[in-house]
Parts: C-alpha cells; structure tokens; sequence
C-alpha cells in the first residue's frame, strides 16, 4: 500500500489546536513486570480500568528505552499511557496551547488492540510525539499497527503520523479531511513551525489519509471490531467518532472537551443537534480529545452542552440588539470563564464564530 503524504520544504514545520495538558494522575503502579519489551503484562480488569502504566519508569529501571522505527536514531521515550479497558490504552495531553516545552502534546491520544493488529486513535502534535506513541505501543504488543485512524484536522491529533509512516497503515479519516488539511496546510506548517520551533517540531510532515469513511465502517482487529462514524459538522466538519463494541469505549475526539474549554471551528447549531444525538449512543465510557483519558458516559457531555447553549442564547440576544461581533466577542460567555482551562485563548474565537454563523440565520 502506498502511503499518500503531503510534502512541505524543510525549513517548514506545523501548526497544532491547542489542547490540554496537566499530566494524568498517578494510579496503581504496575503489579507484575514485563518479561520482555513487546509483551503485555497480564492485567486484571480492575486494574486494567485503574492503573497507569509507567513505561517511562519501566524503561530507565530496566536500562533501555524504545526506538521508533526501524531506522536508526536516538532512543524515544514512551509516552505514559493508562489501560482503561482491556487492551484500550490512552496517553492524556496537557492542557497546554503548543509550545516547544510540550512537543504539542496536548491532546488525547489512543490505541487499540486486538487478537491480530493495533489501530491507532490519533498520534499527536509532532512527529516526536507520535514517535514516543509509538514506543508506549512497542512496550505493550508486537502486533502490526494496521490502522491509523484521525478523529479531525486538527495538527494536535494528527501531526504524528509521520511516525507510523514505516509501519504502512491505513490512514482513516473522515471524508472531508483531506480537503479541509489541503486547505489548511501551509497555514498549520507555517504557525506551528513558530509554535513548536525547529528542534520540537523536526520530522513533522503531513500525511493525507489512505481510506475515508463517508458514513459508517468497520475495522476488524481479530475478534475485535471499531465502528467508525463520519459526523455532520458540529467541532469541525471532518469529525469522525469510533466505538470500541468489545468494551463500549465510545472516543469523540474533539466531540467532547473537558476541563479544557471547547473550541468551535465548524458549526455551534450543528455541533449542539450533535450532542443531543449523541447522548444516545449506548457506551459504557468515554474518551475526550481533551481531558481526562476516561469518563462515564454520557454524564461530561453535559459541561460542554451547556458552555455552546450559553455562547447561542448570548450571541443571538447580542445580533438581535443591534450589537457588534466585536462586542460579542469581549462579553459573551463570561459567566462560563471559572468553568474551563483556556477560556481566554478560546472563547472570544468561539464566540466570533459563533456571531458569523447565527447572524444569517
């Protein structure tokens, strides 16, 4: 298979959505070593829901770290990841704007893995950071990475696929991704490039998906199946939802933010018929793009549902006055601000979106 990639000159590098960051909180350390690097250790189910796995700890005890690929290079160290259900882990990204401290890991990123491969859920804001998703995987399955699959556009989820390039994946997104990240490119290398700078954000290139999905699909792991779901417009309008049926592990990606304040990019009307749709999907947990790496489901939605109500109900007060986009912008949504991380870098940006969309109503 032929991996379609996106080549930029050298001197540029990308652009990430910023996202979150307070690293996840330390759980129950891991109850039994691992034999060997590649082979999982035998967890129980109460463990597997609470304990975070320390591979970053793992490897400097043992004197080793994970190279992430073939080709050689310096060492890469795992990112630290929690197994919230049988063979479902999840790396938690900062609640952080990108920043060459952080590498733009700031987003939620997850694998999968099942009885034959591993499908990847999003890989991060750099090639550095899907290196070191990479490795967490290498520590817990040799299993082939046969999918790689991006929620949306968003350079915090996909900048990392670089990484994966030498494993031939497939790349899966929705159907408007291609054309929402070729619209966008130069722009997301461009500012990212000045975000990250050289030395966080060298390697990074854009790699377009392989396989898109216009309404439904299903990935077969090996006794285990991902139903992947093109969504209307609502966060962006490439947004793409994967349901783990073995688990009823249920990951939004940017559907669902939490903690850090939601970023709208698409549409506010579509994204609240959304959420009321969603609500109704039998899950059992969820993954947020940002936030916590696990939540009941559907209880957090509502957070959100309530910060996009309020922006709405202002905005349209706001339009039906008289009033202006940039007065909008400095007064809507302040009763919101103690609710989230980031408010200020997101919200004036939300509710300008949202005043440009509901003005034309």
């Amino acid at each position: 298979m032929r991996i379609a990639a996106i080549s930029f000159p050298a001197t540029r590098r990308a652009m990430v959505d910023p996202g979150p960051q307070l690293r996840p909180a330390v759980g129950a350390k891991l109850r039994r070593p691992v034999a060997r690097l590649g082979r999982p250790p035998h967890w129980t189910r109460r463990q597997a829901l609470s304990g975070t796995l320390h591979w970053l700890a793992l490897a400097a005890s043992a004197g080793f770290a994970v190279r992430a690929g073939a080709q050689d290079g310096p060492p890469v160290v795992p990112l630290e990841v929690t197994e919230i259900a049988s063979g479902v882990f999840v790396h938690q990204g900062a609640y952080a704007l990108f920043a060459p401290s952080n590498r733009g890991d700031v987003a939620n990123l997850s694998f999968v893995v099942g009885r034959d491969a591993v499908a990847v859920i999003d890989t991060g804001g750099s090639f550095a950071v899907g290196q070191a998703l990479r490795a967490a995987i290498r520590a817990v399955t040799d299993k082939p990475i046969r999918h790689v699959i991006n929620t949306h556009m968003h350079p915090d989820h996909l900048f990392g696929n670089a990484a994966f390039a030498e494993d031939r994946p497939d790349f899966i997104g929705h159907h408007k991704l291609a054309q929402a990240l070729a619209a966008r490119a130069d722009r997301y290398l461009a500012v990212n490039a000045q975000l990250l700078g050289s030395e966080a954000f060298a390697g990074t290139r854009l790699i377009a998906p392989t396989r898109a999905v216009h309404d439904r699909a299903v990935i077969d792991l090996g006794g285990r199946e991902l139903i992947l779901e093109a969504q209307p417009t609502a966060h962006t309008d490439n947004d793409l939802t994967v349901h783990d049926t073995a688990t009823g592990t249920l990951f939004l990606g940017d559907l669902l933010f939490m903690r850090h304040i939601p970023a709208l990019d698409g549409s506010i009307r579509g994204w609240l018929a959304l959420i009321d749709r969603l609500e109704r999907v039998d899950a059992k947990r969820v993954v947020p793009g940002h936030g916590p790496p696990i939540a009941a489901w559907p209880e957090p939605m509502q957070p959100q549902k309530r910060y996009l109500e309020t922006i709405s109900a202002e905005v349209r007060r706001m339009i039906k006055e008289g009033r202006s986009i940039a007065e909008a912008a400095t007064t809507v949504g302040l009763s919101e601000k103690d609710a989230w991380l980031l408010f200020d870098a997101f919200n004036a940006r939300n509710v300008t979106a949202a005043f440009a969309e509901l003005e034309w109503e």
